[in-house]
């Protein structure tokens, strides 16, 4: 099975946050990513993932 792979100004629509915010989160591996050359990438599994990890916490 294949997973859509998101660029960072994908994720920032798809979570309404900014490009530092999209960032630190990648930094601080609370949202995951690959890396294709210099291109970072984000699974919509890691945000699905990510959204469903902040529903949790409510």
């Amino acid at each position: 099975m294949t997973d859509e792979l998101l660029t960072v100004p994908d994720v920032m629509a798809r979570l309404r946050l900014g490009r530092s915010t999209v960032y630190e989160l990648l930094r601080t591996r609370q949202l995951s990513s690959v890396t294709i050359g210099r291109a970072r990438r984000v699974p919509a599994s890691a945000v699905r993932a990510f959204i469903k990890g902040l529903e949790g916490g409510v």
